[in-house]
């Protein structure tokens, strides 16, 4: 089993080196590589990787640390002053973007749980491609990226609260929230006694080993996200909170930095896992519903992001630009349709339209934002920024 899993992460990472070249090449998104070279390689391709459901549980990992970095960026002054802001146009937005999916599986016969969890996965944009094609100063000086930022930062905690209802789901849903409701304020007391008193003081007085610093926010994010789990939220609630409490150290963004190379690792596994449970033939099966679906989100979400914002008094090319850059599904929509699926409440057939319509916006969306707006890897030399 071990020589299995080495020689499994050696063929991945390397046939990823490779294929991240040729995405780079061609200006496509790395997690659209990675997700293709799970279909190329896993147990309905070239069957090269088939033990996709271990590497799936290693790569939940991922998906922990990207909700703690994301925490991490959010001291609370900051996470109440954002969401002030932009609340309105990300609520609206989810209603429209829920509707859209929603109607369209009923339109194609699909049950109402899986309308239901469609039009959810509908909502999200996402959070790696918004901010990978966002220049770095355009994230921290231009007000577009600040209402990018806030946005996908509402819709973040959306999602957490969506995988709380789908955790919940083999159990009475309603006991299962209410639970959750009264555990959350206590895992969030009991996160900022634990910085305040025990953290904080560490960090001032080991900050000079870089190593200690790694453990020890790394045994506070898992450590928070397993205690989460055990409380019965989960692992990615538990790891979001335990980033924002961190958030207050002056050295957070530090420690961010020094996580994301790990968080990548952990990515690359989780959409490859992705892509090596997507099975072509049923995919063709259902290929009319999730083009549609697809190209449904790429018209709605611009337009509607861009009326909303310039209803809030944004200017028009700000609230265009704002919805291109947020005109396609997230890696929660992936997330959700595998969690859903793993939990019976979705078939095969519907997760299906998820992930193939998800993968199509992230292609089209990253080439609608780098032809027409600043990005690291914009076609133009007048719009290619880092």
């Amino acid at each position: 089993m071990h020589e299995s899993i080495v020689s499994s992460l050696f063929l991945i990472f390397t046939s990823a080196a490779v294929l991240a070249t040729v995405a780079l090449y061609t200006r496509q998104p790395l997690l659209v590589a990675y997700i293709a070279l799970g279909a190329l390689l896993g147990p309905y391709g070239a069957e090269l990787v088939t033990d996709a459901r271990l590497l799936s549980e290693i790569a939940e990992f991922g998906i922990v640390f990207l909700l703690f970095l994301i925490g991490m960026d959010l001291p609370p002054a900051k996470l109440r002053n954002m969401f002030g802001e932009t609340m309105l146009t990300a609520l609206g937005t989810t209603v429209v973007f829920f509707a859209a999916g929603y109607g369209l599986m009923l339109a194609f016969g699909f049950t109402q749980t899986e309308a239901l969890v469609t039009g959810t996965a509908c909502v999200f944009s996402s959070t790696i491609l918004g901010i990978k094609l966002l220049p770095t100063t355009v994230l921290h000086h231009r007000h577009v990226g600040e209402i990018v930022v806030s946005i996908l930062l509402i819709q973040d905690l959306l999602a957490i609260f969506a995988l709380i209802l789908l955790t919940g789901s083999g159990e009475d849903t309603v006991t299962h929230l209410g639970l959750a409701l009264l555990a959350l304020p206590v895992l969030i007391a009991f996160a900022w006694a634990m910085v305040r008193w025990v953290l904080l003081p560490l960090l001032a007085r080991y900050d000079a080993f870089r190593e200690f610093l790694f453990l020890l926010s790394l045994g506070w994010c898992l450590g928070l996200a397993s205690l989460a789990e055990f409380i019965g939220l989960s692992h990615a609630i538990g790891a979001f909170i335990a980033g924002v409490a961190l958030a207050t150290s002056p050295i957070s963004q530090y420690i961010a930095e020094s996580l994301r190379p790990l968080r990548d690792f952990f990515l690359v596994l989780f959409f490859f896992s992705v892509g090596a449970g997507i099975d072509p033939a049923l995919l063709m099966d259902v290929l009319l519903p999730a083009v549609l679906l697809a190209l449904g989100l790429i018209v709605i979400k611009p337009v509607t992001f861009a009326w909303l914002l310039k209803w809030q008094k944004e200017s028009s090319g700000a609230g265009w630009e704002v919805g291109y850059r947020l005109g396609q599904a997230s890696e929660f929509s992936l997330l959700l349709s595998y969690t859903a699926f793993s939990s019976l409440l979705i078939s095969n057939e519907a997760a299906h339209v998820i992930q193939g319509a998800t993968i199509l916006t992230l292609l089209l969306s990253s080439y609608l934002v780098i032809f027409r707006y600043p990005s690291p890897i914009a076609v133009s030399e007048r719009l290619r920024r880092d």
